[in-house]
């Protein structure tokens, strides 16, 4: 007869399928699943006795033996005859054996259903085995244990529950302690009585789903299970004690292997109320599996483990919650160990990032979905529930308490289980084990490192809700700090911690595992700072991070790298720089001739010769005298989280705290009269730089005044600017004209100036971008005639208003993306200043041409100027300047009287060069 009836529809659910239950007036219970997988029919019978019943001293084992002797058959059906029929029905059948159960399932065509349930009713009724078949399993099992024993996972498994666990029956493994197994051909009787007690229809529920009429399944389940005997053993298990101190033990295995370490915490027992278990199942998920910050590093990144995993198994009552490692290297066993507990410990310091855990979240839930796809995965999907709670809908309570579960509520579970005094530790290896006073390890030293007050560190933070992330990490030490004789240093370690390995990885491999994140790692060295700088999107910022924070706190100082590294930097200078790139070349040699015998006096890539006889341990010893905190600024914009910016902070912690650099620079030498230095190159143009020093920077009163007088005069890569309308535009001799106030580097490759290029002192320049030979002369004189009616005139109302027009709204164009935001934020800090295009709007909405004109009339002059000429016939453009003789102009088209008329002025324009100061120098002599 039914005693219990009951019908759920689970649309909407994790479990979606609609289900029947009965319970029989024993106790039995019955679930029926119909589903659309047609005839196939699977049977899973989860029986509620597993090792964790096994309450008796000497008694373990038994039932995983049942297991097995539940396949010797009954009086009516004996194994053979069992065997036979599950074999013509063409059966799939197994069974296993787990700590809180065990499972009997079946899958089989629909037809057939009848038969299968009366077979196992008979043989879960009617279990018959004599004493000579009781000891041949015993001594099967024995031999499973011993295939088992060897493998290293199992032993090591065995070790850490039996040190585990002082009470409860989980101290051993389904399997049994060996002198139990060892003994088990003469516990014939006790194994009957093990029977009688557990294997009773409470224990028992009948799970069916397929292609089935639910009515029917009742009714056959109540024809063959309906008179089976009510039992009423109870065990007492005996509560494990609360654990309050670390345990470690050691497995030595005889034959070679690879090493393995496992961290285990007491957890929790399965709840479908309580959170424990659950946010412990997220934290597998979102701390040690594959897509996890400690598996990429541990195994992909350094590959010091080759398997990394989390055994958070559900347990009746509370159970090992286990992070196993197989290690490459032994000697690395107590770094992967630290590693794994140090993840423990950021669990309980921070919280999870909300993004990630939705994403472990709906891992979870879909794989679980995608792996119901016929009527055998449907059924078995709801044993494990079903022999812990006898309830369908546990399974639904699991995933709904999952998607509840918030990061403070795995910070607090991560707190509460992730503690030393539940630590338990297990190693195992062949051979020696590296020498070490802590065996255990400790999670709470790690959280106490963790929660330590952060470094203090100069820092510009712009947070957004941009996916993008930016850092930069600008040390204020550049190439000024470059000891006499080893120009280049400072570039060269830049590169080193760029372009090199870490401790962690090597370079190939670091290049490799950027790539799919589509992200780099980039240096730029000026004269007072050091800027490393990338960006990563926020789904790849964890990884990304392990692998520069490596590079920059951890290099390797590999010697092949530094081989590399000095070759490539070298042949920047004689290729990139000499070779390949007139321009940029007339520019640097400007800045070494203007402030020669200086700290800025040499290339920020160095110089040939030094670099030649640079050593790696000159890097080294530069790296650490100016990578320190008090040299450091960290940049960050983007939707980063505090818990990744505090991680950011605490990594930086591992540099010294160290002295600020100071420079204290002297002035640039006086430039007296008209100096030219021509570098003769066999080039088809004549590229033109020429400048002086001027007494203002970024955090002078004056500087958005004479800001605006640059951009008159020559915007860089602007037609409409002063220059480019009389050289370009005008008269068509060249590619572009611009003048600067602030040092632009890479000006031909790009449109707005780069941050973080910050100095004490800075030159006016011009760029006149090459131009035919015959013309240089003419080009000059025509630049040094704008500039001299520029000093002699003043700008007009007219062009100070467009100019100022202009840059009100040009300055929001220089911070247009968020990384040049950051950088100029930076910047600002650097010189003290507001948001640069508040504090240049400020500027200009006070400026006056008054105050225009004043700034000319102090900055500007064109009596002492230095200029480079960048041409293949030295000489005879040597003989030009000095001579100051004519040199016309020709057009290709005809061209208005007026500026034919002004051509006539400019072709005689005065630039009175003297002999002693026009130098021609070689190209190969250029930073030699």
């Amino acid at each position: 007869m039914l005693t219990a009836q009951s019908m759920a529809g689970n649309a909407g659910k994790i479990f979606p399928y609609a289900y029947q239950t009965r319970i029989l007036k024993n106790g039995l219970r019955i679930i029926v699943i119909p589903t659309s997988y047609p005839n196939i029919v699977s049977l899973q019978i989860p029986v509620s006795v597993g090792s964790r019943n096994e309450v008796e001293p000497h008694r373990t084992g038994f039932a995983h033996f049942f297991e097995h002797m539940m396949f010797r058959g009954t009086e009516k059906f004996p194994s053979e005859k069992y065997g036979e029929i599950l074999k013509n029905i063409g059966g799939d059948q197994n069974a296993y054996t787990s700590d809180d159960y065990t499972d009997y399932h079946t899958t089989f065509s629909k037809e057939d259903l009848e038969t299968m349930l009366m077979l196992e009713a008979d043989r879960f009724q009617h279990l018959k085995y004599s004493v000579e078949g009781f000891k041949t399993e015993s001594r099967a099992v024995l031999g499973e244990y011993n295939k088992n024993s060897s493998s290293p996972v199992n032993k090591l498994f065995e070790v850490q529950r039996n040190l585990a666990f002082n009470k409860h029956t989980y101290k051993h493994t389904t399997m049994g302690f060996i002198e139990d197994i060892e003994n088990m051909p003469n516990m014939f009787d006790y194994s009957r009585t093990f029977f009688k007690r557990f294997y009773r229809p409470e224990n028992v529920t009948i799970i069916v789903a397929g292609d089935v009429k639910a009515d029917n399944v009742f009714r056959l389940v109540e024809k063959y299970w309906g008179m089976w005997k009510k039992g009423d053993y109870k065990p007492a298990i005996p509560p494990e004690p609360e654990h309050t101190r670390a345990e470690y033990a050691h497995v030595p295995w005889k034959t070679p292997t690879s090493p393995w370490i496992t961290v285990a915490f007491h957890g929790p027992a399965f709840s479908t109320d309580k959170k424990d278990m659950a946010a412990m199942d997220l934290i597998s998920s979102y701390a040690f599996s594959p897509s996890s910050a400690l598996y990429q590093k541990l195994v992909v990144r350094e590959q010091k483990a080759d398997v990394l995993a989390a055994s958070f198994p559900d347990h009746k009552d509370p159970f090992l919650l286990t992070i196993l490692a197989r290690v490459r290297d032994v000697k690395d066993i107590w770094y992967v160990r630290d590693e794994i507990q140090k993840t423990c410990a950021q669990m309980r310091a921070g919280l999870a990032d909300a993004a990630r855990l939705q994403d472990i979240k709906s891992n979870l839930k879909y794989g679980f979905a995608a792996g119901l796809d016929n009527s055998e995965a449907i059924a078995s999907a709801l044993v494990a529930y079903i022999a812990r709670t006898h309830d369908p809908e546990a399974v639904n309570k699991v995933y709904r308490m999952y998607d509840a579960l918030t990061p403070a509520d795995l910070n607090t579970m991560a707190n509460r289980y992730f503690t030393d005094g539940r630590m338990v530790t297990v190693s195992l290896a062949h051979g020696a084990m590296p020498k070490t006073d802590d065996k255990t390890g400790s999670v709470d030293r790690w959280v106490k490192e963790l929660q330590k007050p952060l470094p203090k560190i100069a820092e510009v933070v712009l947070p957004s809700a941009s996916p993008m992330i930016n850092l930069r990490f600008m040390f204020h030490a550049g190439s000024a700090s470059d000891p006499a004789g080893k120009e280049g240093l400072a570039a060269l370690t830049a590169a080193m911690i760029t372009n090199a390995g870490s401790k962690q990885m090597k370079y190939s491999d670091i290049q490799k595992a950027l790539f799919p994140m589509a992200a780099g790692f980039g240096n730029q060295v000026d004269k007072e700072i050091s800027v490393f700088m990338g960006t990563v999107h926020k789904d790849n910022l964890a990884p990304y991070f392990n692998i520069i924070s490596g590079q920059l706190l951890h290099p390797a100082w590999d010697e092949n790298d530094f081989k590399r590294v000095k070759a490539n930097l070298i042949s920047g200078i004689k290729l990139g720089l000499r070779g390949n790139n007139d321009e940029e070349l007339g520019k640097e040699v400007l800045y070494e001739m203007i402030y020669k015998n200086h700290p800025y006096g040499s290339l920020n890539m160095g110089h040939i010769d030094a670099l030649e006889k640079l050593t790696l341990a000159d890097v080294q010893d530069f790296y650490k005298k100016n990578y320190t905190l008090a040299n450091l600024t960290l940049g960050l914009a983007g939707d980063y989280s505090q818990a990744f910016h505090d991680r950011v902070v605490r990594a930086l912690g591992f540099l010294p705290r160290g002295k600020a650099s100071i420079y204290k620079l002297p002035a640039p030498h006086k430039i007296n009269g008209l100096n030219a230095r021509i570098v003769q190159k066999n080039t088809r143009a004549t590229a033109i730089s020429f400048g002086f020093p001027i007494d203002v920077t970024r955090a002078d009163k004056d500087f958005v005044a004479l800001w605006l007088v640059r951009s008159y005069l020559g915007e860089h890569r602007n037609s409409s600017s002063h220059l480019y309308q009389r050289i370009r535009e005008i008269r068509g001799m060249n590619y572009g004209d611009y003048a600067y106030i602030e040092y632009f580097p890479r000006g031909m490759f790009q449109f707005y100036p780069n941050a973080n290029l910050d100095r004490q002192q800075q030159i006016f320049q011009i760029w006149i971008r090459p131009v035919v030979p015959k013309n240089a002369h003419f080009a000059l004189r025509t630049a040094m005639y704008e500039l001299h009616k520029l000093v002699t005139d003043g700008m007009s109302e007219k062009d100070f208003e467009a100019t100022r027009n202009f840059l009100m709204k040009y300055v929001n164009i220089l911070v247009k993306t968020q990384g040049r935001q950051l950088g100029y934020l930076m910047d600002s800090q650097y010189y003290h200043i507001p948001e640069f295009t508040q504090y240049v709007k400020d500027g200009l909405n006070k400026l006056t041409l008054a105050e225009v004109n004043r700034v000319i009339h102090r900055y500007l002059q064109d009596k002492n100027v230095d200029f480079v000429f960048i041409t293949k016939d030295a000489e005879d453009l040597k003989k030009q300047l000095i001579s100051n003789r004519v040199s016309p102009i020709t057009y290709d088209a005809p061209k208005p009287d007026v500026i034919l008329n002004e051509d006539k002025i400019i072709e005689r324009y005065p630039l009175p060069f003297t002999p002693e100061k026009v130098e021609i120098i070689p190209v190969e002599d250029i930073f030699k």
